[in-house]
This record gives structure tokens, sequence and C-alpha cells, in this order.
């Protein structure tokens, strides 16, 4: 019998070993990068031509290499970090199981020269597909400085599988971004296609952030620090109001190695409860320094995931050191990159809540003297925050109206004598009959409200004042059907007025009851169908600004603008290239108006790349639903009789009336029955 079993060749095993490690460019990047940390570099430089493709580059000024060790560096499992099985747990460096070279020289052609300080001179070390070239002692600085050149050239259908070069480009910039942040005493420079992408002087964490992000970051970030005989943390979190849509700026780092961990995140957004606008992801840098020991970090080729022997102390440290800074956010000093924690001195105010302003966003005290009379009475209406209302807190200021100014004097105590509520005493009264289909007045017409609206009893505010609730009136005439093929399909009663509730809701009086539409889900499935009409055809509208607006965006979402430009052209946005990761925006999408500019570009593209990276969408499909959920935020109006039966007019015309293009239900049928079981 033939035996079959065989060793593999070295050269086919390295290239099995970077199919895991090297998976793209910025595998690369990622591995030398964490190389030159443990080389201890204190600058450190990074080339990249055609997004990796065809070089990466990477020049340090770290300790070097004998000739020797220049040659086993290059052999699998080559390492310098491990001795024995005990030395696996106590780890605090970047690679240590020494496949990163070996795997990157499977695949590439390399060449690396490398010379420590003490030595005459270096060594020049070539190699193509695991094939030693050459290796011959060079002059040249002290460090390393490695090339590889024409990634994957031996395996063309991993080439072929590589995206394009903006995709692959944002990929090197987050790696990129994970080790800077991580390692704030080192320099570290990126270019691309001989233009300067990064140059990020040493220094701390705080300028580091600033440095990468923008200065408008600078405003926005509050020191978080917590240490214990377990676990210590520490970083920068950002405050509430500045939270974004997307999830693509939240960095963990356990003993300074950049982890993904969704139950930590989960801790840090518990931390944030009550603060943030419904679906707002904050920013935050923190740290995580353990012993390595209590932790295992080899569970996974690229080393981003790792477990915590007691995970639930983890947890409750982290959100308690997450919660005691978005306590204080309020009153902390502005940044100082001379201190690395911000502190509290001369503070005399309550610090809940800002001299001289009302506190929205903490939780109302309770109402203590609401006589017996009241007591009975329906809650006054909460603050938006408290109703899930998913506006800015900014946004949700500046439009307050007067509803909301009365609502929030009752829900705070802030005079002796509790404010007088009129139209909501005899609330009772509007559902008289309803609950017992026998004592019901008898309508034949299906308007079950009609008898209690005729009486007037249920409203008693003055004409003067705006009532914030509307029981429609015949002068109105409204017939929509809903295609459906179900045998209960809900059609809306004629010559009845849609009721608005709290800028979010909408009751539609329909044969069988009461249909909810959700306002901001209607108004994201109709923009939906709009922008995605706009992309298929290429035709969208587009509103010129009187004052073109200028925006520096980070280099990952500038090179997303540009790979995007054609289709957010189509969309109607009109922008043009001003300078290194500046573009300046002359026209935006016409049913976008309203809004800022800047703000509605940036939050499009931090959306759209967080939807690339968790959705399989096409680009229209991805472009069209975040474009329709970022305006949708913003429609949390007060709408008038006539905008009401527009909007729902519109809802049942498009594609899905029922639900979002996310999959969120937009409508429930309160059914007649149902809302007498609620009263009895």
């Amino acid at each position: 019998m033939v035996n079959v079993i065989q060793l593999l060749p070295d050269s086919i095993a390295n290239q099995i070993a970077a199919g895991e490690v090297v998976q793209r460019p910025a595998s690369v990047v990622k591995e030398l990068l964490e190389n030159s940390v443990d080389a201890k570099a204190k600058s450190v430089q990074v080339i990249i031509r055609e997004a990796g493709r065809n070089l990466i580059q990477i020049v340090d000024d770290g300790v070097g290499m004998t000739e020797t060790d220049a040659r086993m560096s290059f052999e699998r499992h080559a390492t310098s970090k491990i001795r024995s099985s005990d030395d696996l747990f106590r780890i605090r460096t970047m690679g240590f199981r020494g496949e990163a070279l070996a795997s990157i020289a499977a695949v590439a052609q390399v060449e690396m020269r490398t010379r420590r300080a003490e030595d005459e001179l270096g060594t020049l070390v070539r190699i193509e597909g695991s094939d030693i070239k050459a290796q011959e002692p060079i002059t040249c600085l002290p460090g390393t400085n490695l090339l590889i050149k024409n990634l994957f050239f031996n395996v063309p259908a991993r080439r072929n599988f590589l995206k394009s070069n903006s995709v692959e480009m944002r990929h090197i910039i987050d790696e990129f971004q994970h080790v800077a942040l991580a390692n704030p005493e080192v320099a570290f420079s990126l270019f691309h296609n001989d233009q300067e992408i990064y140059n990020l002087p040493a220094g701390k964490l705080s300028r580091r952030i600033v440095d990468m992000f923008g200065k408008s970051y600078r405003e926005q970030l509050n020191s978080c620090e917590e240490k214990t005989p377990y676990v210590t943390v520490h970083g920068y979190i950002g405050k509430p109001e500045s939270a974004k849509k997307a999830r693509n700026e939240q960095f963990f780092f356990v003993n300074n190695r950049y982890i993904k961990h969704n139950y930590l995140h989960h801790a840090v957004i518990g931390a944030y409860e009550g603060t943030l606008p419904e679906g707002s992801h904050p920013f935050y840098v923190l740290f995580i320094e353990i012993d390595p020991s209590h932790i295992d970090i080899n569970i996974h080729p690229t080393k981003t995931e790792i477990k915590f022997d007691d995970e639930r102390s983890v947890y409750a440290i982290m959100m308690a050191a997450v919660r005691k800074a978005v306590g204080l956010y309020n009153l902390a000093p502005s940044l100082d990159f001379d201190s690395d924690v911000n502190f509290l001195a001369g503070v005399t105010t309550n610090p809940g809540r800002p001299s001289g302003k009302l506190d929205l966003e903490a939780p109302p005290a309770p109402v203590s003297n609401v006589g017996p009379s009241e007591s009975m009475a329906p809650r006054p209406i909460s603050p938006s925050w408290a109703s899930g209302n998913s506006q800015p807190v900014k946004e949700r200021s500046s439009r307050r109206d007067d509803s909301l100014d009365s609502a929030a004097g009752s829900s705070f105590n802030l005079s002796p004598k509790p404010p007088v509520r009129p139209s909501v005493n005899n609330w009772q009264t509007l559902y008289e009959g309803v609950a017992d289909p026998e004592t019901r007045p008898a309508n034949t017409s299906g308007d079950w409200l009609g008898p209690v609206r005729a009486t007037g009893s249920a409203v008693d505010q003055p004409a003067t004042e705006p009532e914030p609730i509307t029981l429609g009136s015949r002068a109105n005439q409204l017939q929509v059907s809903l295609t459906s093929s179900e045998k209960d399909s809900p059609v809306l009663i004629e010559d009845e007025n849609i009721v608005q509730l709290q800028n979010r809701y909408l009751l539609a009086p329909i044969k069988s009851g009461v249909m909810l539409i959700d306002q901001r889900r209607a108004y994201e499935r109709i923009l939906y169908d709009q922008f995605h009409t706009a992309l298929t055809k290429q035709n969208g509208s587009s509103q010129q600004l009187l004052f073109p607006k200028t925006i520096t965006l980070t280099p990952v979402d500038f090179q997303l603008a540009i790979d995007l430009k054609q289709d957010l052209t189509n969309l109607g946005f009109e922008f043009d290239e001003l300078g290194a990761n500046t573009f300046v925006i002359r026209g935006i999408p016409a049913l976008t108006m309203g809004e800022n500019e800047e703000e509605l570009f940036a939050n499009l593209l931090a959306q759209l790349r967080a939807d690339t990276g968790r959705l399989k969408l096409d680009k229209l499909e991805s472009m069209a639903r975040s474009l329709a959920r970022r305006s949708a935020m913003h429609r949390a109006i007060r709408l008038s009789a006539t905008e009401c039966r527009a909007l729902v007019n519109q809802l049942f015309a498009s594609t899905n009336p029922s639900y979002t293009p996310t999959g969120e239900p937009i409508t429930v049928v309160l059914t007649l029955d149902k809302i007498a079981g609620l009263l009895r």
C-alpha cells in the first residue's frame, strides 16, 4: 500500500499561514507597525503606493537586528519573546507567534535593511515567495526599513479578491489609527502616493486624539479613570451631545493592544443611559491595564479578540468609570494638553445642572405638590429624552415649542404652586361608551368619537392657547385604502382628521379602531424611495447653497467621499476637492433642506462606512438607507392637518408602507376591543 500522507513544503505551509495572517494590505501594515513598536522605535514612517498593492514601506528607528536575527526573522515560528509555555500568559508585547514576516514573505517580494546602533554595517535580506534571493552587508541608518512589493504576486486569486484602492486604503488607515492611538509616545506619519495623510508628533494621548481626528474633538473630550487592584481603566470619552449615529469611533485597548469587545461596549453604552439620543454611539478611547495572566489573547489569528477570566468584574468597573466621567461632563474644564485628567475646582453650582440653565437631560425630580384632584390625571409630558426621541440634544432645545416649555415647567418643580393644566382633567369622557359595545351610542358612519366631540366637554382650553390634541372635524375629507390581500385590511374613515401626538406619532381613525403611525419611520420610508429612485435614474435634484460650505474630514471619510463622488452627485450633492482632506460643498439634496450642510455630509459618510462593514448591501442601497435615516431624524416637527394628510398619502403610496428599509414597523392598529381592554 502506498503511503499518502506527507509533510507540506515550507513555501506552501507559509502560504497557508498567510491566508490567516495576511488577508489584505492592511494586515501587513498592522503586523509591521506592531513589530516597529516592539523594537522600541520612537519614530515610524509608513509609505503606501496604490493602497498597498505595489508597495508597503515601514521605516523605523528601533533597535534593529543582527545579521543572524535578520535571516531568522523570516522563519516560521521564529520569535524572541517566548521561551516556555508559561511565557504565553505573560505577553505584553504585540507580535509573538513568529508568523508575520514568514507569511508576508510567502506572498510578496520583501526587502529588509536593518542595523543596530552599535554595529558599523547593516544587513540586506531580499526574499521572493519564501525564496531567499540575497543576503549581504550594506550601509544603512540604525533601525529597520522594510519594503513589501507586489503583494500576492504569486497568488493571483487572492489579489483578484482585493477591493478598490479607496476601500483598501480605508482599512490601512484604520489599522494605522489603532497602533497610533495605542502608542502616543511614538511619532507616526503616513503617506499614500506621495501625499501626506497623517503626521502625528509624539505626545500625550489627548494631543494624539486631537491631531488624528481634528480640532473639534478638543472641546468634547472628558477624562475617564478608575483604578482597582484587579484592573485599571483610563482614557477619554466624548460628551453625550457629540455622539454620532455611526459606530466607527470607539476604541478599546487591553495592555496597549487594540481589541473588539461587544460586551465592554455594552457597558459603556449603559453608562451613558438617559443622556444619548436613540441609536447614537459616543466617541471613546479607553485603555484597560490588567495582569496578562487574567486574559487569553491567542484565540484569533489577528489577536483582536481576547477573553477575560472574570468578564463581569471588568464590565462593572468599566461601567462605573464611564458613568463617573459622564456625570461630570457639564462641569469639566476644556481639555489641556499639559494634563491628562480633568479636575473640578471652585465649583459652587449643582453638579447636575449648569448655572442658570434648565437641565432637560437629567431625570426629572418627582413633583410633590400635586393636589389630590390631579393625582388621577395623566402625567405631564416628559422631556424628549424620556419619550425616546432620537433628536440630538442641541436640536431638541432649539426646536422646543410652547407645549414642551409648559410640559417642562410641570415636570420640574420650579414654582410652589403647580401649573394649571387645562384640557386634561376631563380626559376620561373622551372614551365614554367605548368600553361597552352595548352602551356605545349608535353611529352608522363609524365615527365613534363623534358624540363626544359634539359635546365639547373634553376641550376647555382657551382659544388663544395652542391645542395639543385636535380631534378632527368634518371639514376635511380623507379616504385612504390600504392595498392588502388580508380580509380585515384597515381602511381610514372618511371625514376624519389625523391627530398628531408629541410631534412623533399620528393617530388615524379606521373602521376597526385607530391606526398608530410612527412619524419618523414614515418619513424614512418615503425618503428612502425617493433617494433610491434618484440614485437609480441618476436624476437627483440639488439645492444650491448661497454660501458654499467648507468641510474637513478624517482621511478615512475623505477617501470614501472620493470613491462615491459620482453616486453622491446623483443624490444631489455638489462638492469639489479643496485640499488635503477638505471639500467645498456647493449643493445638497433638495429633500434635506433645513439641515446643517457640514453635519449632513459628514454624518452620511460615517453612516455609510458603518453600514458597509455591517451589512451586505450594494452601494446604492446603502446610500439610500443611510441618507433616508439621517434625514428622517430631523422630521419630528409639528405638522398641520394638511401636512398630516399628505404624509399619510405619501406613506401608503410608497413601496412598503408597513416597514422601514431596515425592517422596523411603521404602523400599528389598535382595535376597539384592544382599547376597551386597556380601560378595564
